[in-house]
């Protein structure tokens, strides 16, 4: 029995991995949903919004192979030549030529169609939510986690942020100094991140001929883009608020997003159906504070996570820990890979 801690992509993907290996698992998840930092919010007769992970490469081969198994289809993102563009305060915004670049893609439905095709593979008897794991303990043949039940398996497996599970699960016996102070300096991907979108029934955007890109060295809002769904036929503009303005209340924020909006789309950016935000600091199973600023991406895909600990008893997975774009999706399901990998060859000794 593999037990493995969080249900984000890297976790559901290891056990579905797992589940084809005909490898017996159990999925211990803090939140009371699945996905992670996939997080896409869907209400009905709007487009979906994503305020958690969003786009992807044509370089991201192992992400669009599992899309292709999964049946799931990918667009891609639009991106206008000419984009509103914020240099200071002091000018007025511009309207800017930017250079073409390689396109990034969408997942079609929004991004938690992956993770429910995910989860619809596998058997809901083998997923606990609201599990928070406190403490791992390693026997001489097996291991127990504890959390708000115990569970006994021969591994477990860390599908999670290192610098959460370092912080806040106690390992008997302890991990050793250098992995524990690794995992402490290694950033979170997004976990300072505000996302922000806005729905609406009609483009407004298209109807005035301007840009839906915008880019701002003012703020709040800092980029901006297109998210109406794949079929074009349900509109949004999505994007990401200034992480120097998570202190304010949602009310204001919003308050100021629409203030800088307004002056640069005009008056029918008010027309939005819905207006939402996501605060990935205050998500605690994503954020855990730092004694020192970390730089993005530090340590992500440190070689120390790519060794076993404990006997192999304990496997450590999870985006941050890829060996190859660590911090994004495609990281995520390369972990996971590489980790059942690992368990598959455990199982032959």
């Amino acid at each position: 029995m593999i037990i493995i801690v969080g249900a984000g992509l890297s976790g559901l993907l290891t056990a579905y991995l797992l589940k084809k290996e005909g490898i017996p698992f159990k999925i211990l998840e803090s939140r009371n949903r699945v996905g992670g930092r996939i997080n896409t919010i869907y209400r009905k007769e709007e487009a979906p919004i994503e305020m958690g992970a969003t786009w992807f490469t044509a370089q991201h081969l192992n992400l669009t192979a599992l899309l292709e198994d999964l049946g799931i289809s990918r667009f891609e993102q639009y991106m206008d030549e000419e984009v509103f563009y914020q240099p200071q305060s002091k000018f007025p915004t511009q309207i800017v030529e930017i250079p073409k670049s390689e396109p990034s893609y969408r997942i079609s439905g929004g991004t938690s169609t992956l993770i429910n095709n995910l989860l619809e593979c596998l058997d809901s008897a083998d997923l606990f939510l609201n599990e928070s794991v406190s403490q791992i303990s390693f026997k001489e043949n097996s291991v127990s986690v504890k959390a708000e039940n115990i569970f006994e398996g021969d591994a477990v497996v860390l599908a999670l942020p290192p610098k959460l599970w370092a912080n806040r699960i106690t390992f008997q016996p302890e991990l050793q100094a250098d992995l524990r102070e690794t995992a402490l300096q290694t950033h979170t991907w997004m976990e300072d991140s505000i996302k922000v979108a806005l729905t609406f029934e009609k483009p407004f955007w298209k109807e005035e001929n301007l840009p839906r890109t915008l880019f701002s060295n003012v703020g709040p809002v800092t980029e901006f883009y297109d998210q109406s769904d794949a079929e074009n036929s349900k509109f949004a503009l999505c994007g990401f608020i200034n992480s120097a303005f998570k202190n304010l209340s949602k009310s204001e924020r919003k308050e100021l997003v629409l203030k800088q909006l307004k002056t640069i789309f005009g008056s029918r950016i008010t027309e939005f159906l819905t207006y939402e935000e996501w605060v990935w600091s205050e998500e605690i199973n994503t954020f855990q504070d730092s004694e020192h600023s970390l730089f993005p991406h530090q340590n992500n895909g440190n070689p120390i996570f790519r060794s076993t600990y404990f006997d192999e008893r304990l496997i450590i997975s999870g985006s941050e820990t890829s060996s190859r774009f660590p911090g994004y999706m495609e990281g995520a399901v390369i972990s996971a890979k590489e980790s059942v990998r690992k368990i598959v060859e455990l199982q032959k000794i």
